[in-house]
């Protein structure tokens, strides 16, 4: 079997954030060298098959093929060359030599064909190898480059390069900057928002003693905060290592490949020569002793091979393209099929990734319904830029309420809002900040479905307000197609806190939980499910979780508002977020593997078949190139088959 080994991501390792750089580009595709020249051995090939079809004159068409053989065909062949220097042989150099052959007995069409598949197989590889180091340097980006830092006695400031904190040093953080270290908290009460590190949906109150992330942003308090870790030590610099070391991992089975390769190549040039030498030693004609081996040559060509495993993996992927999973490539599409458990994120992934309100209750003796109490906590956020008052003018706003103007607006981090409204002074934040004292729920600051706030007017409760990351509508169905499909319970895997963690998966109907796991730790757990033999896939959509999909067997990533790291680093990509697809496109795989099987048999027998005959007896060269052909046709139509809508809704439908 034909394959080209895929460049393994192998990025300088991370020493220290850099120093400040221009903003990353994406990698083009036709900035890659691989790309413009399988685009031009493409259109070459292209412009040339009519006309031969046609009958038209060989100088009419015999130079596009010369084109689509040296454009496609010159970088393998130089490739080739270099690993025979090292006196290695691979199939790269092997096909080659067989389009050449084919081209010297007349079948120049086969040949062009073998030289366009493997162009734009290294173009495919080349272009998805260069997207994916774009990500991983740009991570760091995150990260400012500057900081500004204190001296020893608080009384003097210093922008330095983040490069150059070291462990002890005493940095200041305004409200709304990135925060440059890992560290500690001195002084100062504030709010970070941890989603790139922990997938937090909420920023996270900050003051002395807690632990802050290089890469998160600071709310609206300013904080000192003591760098603990070295730059190069950071969470965020870790995530880096994390997904190259996780990249490096997938090197054993591209090794085994290339041992297959130089197995496969050595023979079939081994089998040729001694189908050319053999007769002629024994006192074979010359022509007919070339026609031979020529014509063992092109039926032991792999074409039928190559087909026989990309058409239906590629169908697999135009099929589930048109229902919104971008699947990236023939070999993500075929892993997506061998998975045996799926752990999968929360935020953003089983859940909406924002907060909604979802309970109004006015307290008795208040004077307020729900629609009085919700306008009024609403005028009071409106003002605010944090998520919780975001959510409560949105609920607000979805009820047609009137918001009224507020006057004297003051945020303080950790603890709320207060404003005028109308005369009077509300506050809005966790209950026993503003003074307020109610019994119940209230006094823990939360409810068993989310977050609580405690609505004042003047001093006096007057109801709360209950807030929460809510799951999809179709995450229970999207947790049972996952367990059906692959015979265990979906893992949880979050960064977020225990209670919220188990509130989802009661909702969604999953057993095992892990929480408040950082990136490495997400990495550490799918290690562990995939130590006893198993195959994981992660499902997951921020910067925290591309490790985790790197280190899975198979990743996949949502589309909607998923980080670029996520989802260049996944093989998956949900554009439309649409849970129940990914259990629908690990059926499809798994239909696009069983089409790969029959088709390997069907292409196997044929090829034994006409080398059989070719050695034992006399195979006519037409005929070996129509039987050749004719295998090639066949399981080109059979891979095709999951290009029907049928496909999909069978796989859709379990």
């Amino acid at each position: 079997m034909v394959c080209r080994v895929s460049a393994t991501l192998t990025p300088s390792p991370v020493r220290r954030p850099p120093e400040p750089t221009a903003p990353r580009r994406r990698t083009r595709v036709l900035a890659l060298p691989e790309a413009r020249w399988a685009l031009a051995s493409t259109v070459a090939f292209l412009l040339a098959f009519p006309l031969d079809l046609a009958g038209a004159s060989a100088w009419l068409y015999g130079p596009l093929y010369a084109i689509a053989y040296a454009a496609g065909g010159w970088e393998p062949a130089l490739e080739g060359l270099r690993a025979l220097r090292e006196k290695s042989l691979d199939v790269d150099l092997l096909m080659i030599v067989a389009a050449l052959g084919a081209a010297a007995i007349g079948q120049v069409l086969d040949g062009g064909l073998l030289i366009v598949i493997f162009a734009t197989s290294g173009a495919l590889e080349a272009l998805a190898t260069a997207r994916t180091a774009d990500s991983v340097r740009g991570l760091l980006d995150l990260a400012p480059t500057t900081a500004t830092r204190l001296s020893a006695d608080g009384s003097a400031e210093e922008t330095v390069p983040t490069g150059r904190l070291a462990v002890g040093d005493v940095v200041l953080i305004r409200p709304g900057e990135r925060i440059g270290a890992d560290g500690q908290v001195l002084a100062g009460e504030s709010e970070a928002d941890q989603a790139t590190i922990t997938g937090e949906p909420l920023p996270v109150p900050k003051s002395p003693g807690d632990e802050v992330f290089a890469g998160t942003l600071n709310g609206t308090g300013a904080l000192r905060v003591r760098v603990a870790r070295d730059p190069a030590d950071s969470v965020i610099a870790r995530i880096v290592s994390l997904v190259e070391e996780a990249s490096r991992t997938k090197a054993p089975t591209q090794l085994f490949i290339e041992k297959v390769e130089q197995r496969y190549a050595v023979g079939v040039v081994v089998a040729t020569l001694a189908v050319f030498g053999i007769p002629l030693a024994f006192g074979e004609d010359l022509t007919a002793a070339l026609l031979r081996a020529m014509t063992f040559m092109i039926v032991a060509s792999p074409c039928a091979v190559v087909l026989a495993t990309m058409p239906p993996l590629l169908s697999a992927i135009a099929n589930a393209g048109r229902h919104g999973v971008l699947v990236k490539s023939a070999v993500a599409m075929e892993r997506l099929g061998e998975i045996d458990v799926a752990a999968l994120d929360k935020t953003g992934t089983l859940t909406e990734g924002t907060p909604e309100v979802t309970a109004v209750r006015p307290l008795p003796g208040s004077g307020l319904d729900e629609d009085g109490l919700l306008a009024l906590a609403a005028a009071a956020e409106h003002p605010s830029e944090h998520p919780l008052a975001r959510a409560v003018v949105a609920a607000a706003g979805a009820r047609g309420l009137r918001i009224a103007a507020a006057d004297d607006f003051v945020a303080t981090p950790g603890r709320g809002v207060r404003a005028t409204v109308e005369g009077c002074v509300v506050t809005v934040g966790r209950p026993g900040e503003y003074g307020g004292a109610v019994g119940g729920e209230v006094s823990g600051g939360g409810s068993s479905d989310g977050t609580t706030v405690l609505v004042e007017r003047d001093g006096v409760a007057v109801g709360t307000l209950t807030l929460a990351d809510r799951p999809r509508q179709d995450a229970p169905a999207a947790v049972a197609a996952l367990a059906a499909v692959t015979g265990a319970s979906p893992v949880l895997l979050t960064g977020d806190n225990v209670r919220a963690a188990d509130q989802v998966a009661a909702a969604t109907g999953i057993v095992e939980v892990r929480a408040g796991l950082l990136p490495e730790g997400k990495v550490e757990a799918v290690r562990e499910l995939q130590a006893g033999g198993g195959k994981v896939l992660f499902v997951g959509d921020g910067v925290n979780d591309a490790p985790a999909l790197a280190a899975a067997h198979s990743g996949v990533a949502m589309g909607r508002a998923g980080s670029d790291l996520a989802l260049e680093t996944a093989d998956a990509v949900v554009v439309r977020d649409e849970l129940g697809a990914i259990a629908a496109v690990v059926r499809l795989s798994r239909a696009a593997r069983r089409l790969v099987v029959q088709n390997l048999v069907i292409a196997g027998v044929c090829i034994a078949v006409l080398v059989v005959w070719d050695l034992v007896g006399h195979l006519p060269l037409p005929l070996g190139v129509a039987g050749h052909e004719g295998s090639t046709v066949v399981v080109g139509l059979n891979g095709l088959r999951l290009l029907r809508e049928a496909a999909w809704r069978n796989a859709a439908g379990g």
